[in-house]
Order: C-alpha cells, then sequence, then structure tokens
C-alpha cells in the first residue's frame, strides 16, 4: 500500500477542480486527469485524515464497472495512459493506482440517484409521507425494506460542504428537457439492475447508489465521475441483511459512528480520526473491491 494521497500537485497540468475526494485536471482541450485521493468526508466535510488505499480501491472499482456496463451505456474512460498525460516521472509517481485520464464532457446538473432498498433519506421521506421523492410506496414497509421495484429520484448537485438536494422527475426534464432526462432515469435503472445482480451473486446489496451523467460533442450520454463505489452507493453484506435495522455497510460506517460520539457540530473544520477506525475503513474499502471484482 502507497503512502496515503491527502492532496495532488501537478506542475504540468492545470488544477480544473479539487471536489471532496477528486482532483481534476485540464489534459489540453479534450481529456482530463482524475486524480481520486484519499480524503474522505463525512456529513459534507472533508476530515483532516486520510484513508490509506481508499484512492485506489475506489479508482480500481470504478474502471471495473465502467468496464462491465459499456454495453449499457459509453462512459468517459479515455484511450490515453497517465504516462501520456503526466511525462514527468517522478510528478507521476504518486498518481499511479489512482487515476484515470478521461474524456471531457459537458456533465449534466443531476445526480441520477436510484434505490432499490428504503434506507437513509428515503426512508425518512417515506415515514412522513408515505412516498419517496413524490413517488408513492405501499404501506407497511420498515427501514431497510426492499422495494417492490428500484425506484429513480434524482438530486441536484450541490457545491463542496452544501447538501444535494432532492427533486422530482419533471424538475429535470424543465433542466436538461424531457427526452434527455427520460434517457436518465432509464439508463440509471438498468445500470443500477445489472450491477445489483452482480454484486448479489458476490454477497453484497446495492440499496442504493449514485450515477453522474455527460455529452460528448454529438450530444451522446456517457456515463461519468465515479461508478458504484462504496462512496457514491450503500454497500450491505447480504449474509447479515434483515429488514427493520440500518445494516452495516461498505464504506464510512466507523467514521460516522465515531463522529457521532463526538461533541461536533458537523461544520468545518472536521475533526482527526484514531487510527482504529482509519485501519477498518480502510479494511472495508478493500473488502469491497475484493468482493465486487476478484481484486485483492
Amino acid at each position: 500500500m502507497s503512502e496515503p494521497l491527502f492532496e495532488s500537485h501537478l506542475a504540468s497540468l492545470p488544477l480544473v477542480h479539487r471536489g471532496k475526494v477528486r482532483d481534476l485536471y485540464a489534459v489540453g482541450d479534450h481529456h482530463l486527469l482524475i486524480v481520486t485521493t484519499d480524503r474522505i468526508s463525512a456529513f459534507d466535510v472533508i476530515l483532516p485524515t486520510p484513508i490509506p488505499g481508499k484512492g485506489e480501491v475506489l479508482t480500481r472499482i470504478s474502471e471495473f464497472w465502467f468496464r462491465k456496463l459499456e454495453s449499457i451505456v459509453p462512459n468517459q474512460l479515455a484511450d490515453m495512459g497517465l504516462a501520456e498525460a503526466v511525462s514527468d516521472i517522478a510528478e507521476r509517481a504518486p498518481l499511479e493506482g489512482r487515476s484515470l485520464v478521461v474524456k471531457r464532457l459537458k456533465a449534466l446538473p443531476i445526480e441520477a440517484v436510484v434505490r432499490g432498498y428504503l434506507i437513509g433519506s428515503g426512508w425518512k421521506d417515506y415515514q412522513a409521507t408515505g412516498r419517496v421523492c413524490g413517488l408513492p410506496l405501499p404501506e407497511g414497509l420498515q427501514m431497510a425494506d426492499r422495494l417492490p421495484e428500484p425506484i429513480y429520484t434524482p438530486a441536484t448537485k450541490a457545491a463542496v460542504g452544501e447538501h444535494d438536494e432532492n427533486v422530482d422527475f419533471d424538475y429535470t426534464a424543465e433542466l436538461v428537457g424531457p427526452e434527455l432526462a427520460a434517457q436518465v432515469r432509464q439508463t440509471a435503472l438498468s445500470l443500477y439492475n445489472t450491477a445489483a445482480a452482480h454484486a448479489l451473486e458476490r454477497g453484497i446489496i446495492i440499496a442504493d447508489t449514485k450515477f453522474e451523467f455527460g455529452l460528448d460533442d454529438e450530444g451522446e450520454l456517457h456515463l461519468i465521475d465515479e461508478a458504484l463505489t462504496p462512496d457514491s452507493s450503500r454497500f450491505w453484506p447480504a449474509d447479515t441483511y434483515r429488514p427493520g435495522i440500518s445494516p452495516p455497510s461498505f464504506d464510512k460506517q466507523f467514521v460516522r459512528d465515531y463522529l457521532e460520539t463526538l461533541d461536533w457540530d458537523k461544520k468545518a473544520p472536521g475533526p482527526e480520526l484514531p487510527p482504529e477506525v482509519v485501519q477498518k475503513t480502510a479494511e472495508k474499502y478493500r473488502e469491497a473491491l475484493q468482493r465486487l471484482t476478484d481484486e485483492g
């Protein structure tokens, strides 16, 4: 496992954006370099303690899904390798295994969220209204129940440090047009159904996930950003799953549980994480990689 990378710094490429986890650099006019760091956020706050190996795990999982799902929708992956984008060996070394060169696409202003199970904000919404993002559901469902069928519940993208806002399908149709909004919905549901079936064969329930999409110059839809990682999804172990409780997950569970014990107002700056929480979190990310992809 390489040294943790909290923040990347490249002299050879202009920085386009630094997000919660990913640093984006321009590679000419038509490509981007995505560097997935070991930063971790909780409650929309970037914490000061990195999780060793997290960026490499997220990159390998995303690349796995991009390849596996490309028959459903094209993706952002480019033919260009890292060495072509960053020629200096010393500058490139910290980026190995955690970077992807991708096509520069026009990102849509939508978080394409698909829910297969009733948890999180969807559970809270259901308790209050009997619906999730305006979609009616049967009465009497419990926390973490499997839904009769997966539902598409889009959200608007928020800036770093702010919360995404759940919206309905009609709102997305106003944003991008009804035809493209419908294509995004159908594509997101197809991606989820295919991925959820694969994961379940390997003992993982994908409770929900979010996708991001972009358009190329011809207006063709592409899957972008990350795909079906523990950061963008809720992964539950199938062997211990049961409705009525919030299941353990392959992601930030140890981080969130620890933070909930602190007297912290969930605003920046976030607290440092103790070594045992860092270790357990890193182990869960690696387990997700191994189960989903058969990689160590």
